[in-house]
């Protein structure tokens, strides 16, 4: 009997030292910085409004496009630390959605497409994408059919889309220490014959946001403002390209 108590001690204290550290790591967040982020809501160009589902940037100046883009944050990494280095595709006239992921963790989110935009203005035909983990969650919700199509910002699909006739861009970062070229490379099957593939050139993993360094990541030779204009530039030709709504 003590032997079956003491045992029972034991596993419950592990369940519970389990349980705690599971809550400290799923609070420990990459914080956005607050430069960065300052920078966009100063930005004359930007209409940005928090709504239920994220953050809602729409152009205050250029005529809005009828494609946008529904963005999700990469794992517990501050949906705001994103709005700086998103904010090109805006001024050319592209909304953006930024999402808020349940627990700050996309991978477990099971809120559709439908329900993301529905705080959002109608007449605009959604494309889905995401950074990192965010970016493996765009392509669960690509699956659905529901999405106009999807951009991965240093990221890969785990599920198999190469039968979809959905329109992919794939933004890799040369220095990319966690999304690879060669996971990138590897997951490729995955994607429709005709995705287009592009490499940012002295670009890291926690280049496509505003939230620091990531442990294990390259270093980037680029500046700020050149990854968000690469970023804006390249995804707001693709969304040119969907069909509107």
């Amino acid at each position: 009997m003590r032997i079956a108590r003491n045992t029972l001690i034991w596993v419950a204290c592990l369940v519970v030292l389990l349980l705690v550290g599971a809550a400290v790591w799923i609070n420990i967040r990459f914080s956005g910085e607050r430069e960065a982020a300052l920078h966009a809501w100063n930005n004359e160009a930007l209409s940005i409004e928090v709504i239920d589902t994220g953050i809602l940037m729409l152009p205050a100046k250029t005529p809005t496009e009828p494609t946008g883009l529904v963005f999700i944050p990469g794992a517990k990494v501050d949906p705001y630390g994103y709005m700086d280095k998103l904010s090109g595709i805006v001024e050319a006239g592209h909304p953006v959605l930024i999402s808020f992921p349940t627990l700050g963790l996309a991978i477990v989110d099971a809120t559709p497409l439908d329900s993301l935009i529905a705080p959002a203005p109608s007449g605009i035909s959604w494309a889905v994408g995401g950074h990192s983990l965010g970016g493996v969650r765009a392509c669960q919700i690509a699956d659905t059919g529901q999405a106009a199509g999807l951009v991965l910002f240093g990221s890969y699909c785990v599920n198999d889309l190469s039968a979809a006739t959905l329109p992919v861009l794939s933004l890799a970062a040369e220095n990319d220490g966690l999304s690879t070229a060669t996971k990138i490379a590897d997951a490729a099957h995955n994607l429709p014959a005709d995705t287009e593939f592009l490499v940012l050139e002295g670009a890291n993993h926690a280049g496509f946001g505003d939230y620091g360094a990531q442990p294990g990541d390259g270093s980037s030779t680029l500046s700020d403002p050149q990854l968000r204009a690469l970023i804006g530039e390249n995804v707001s030709r693709f969304l040119s390209t969907l069909p509107a709504p």
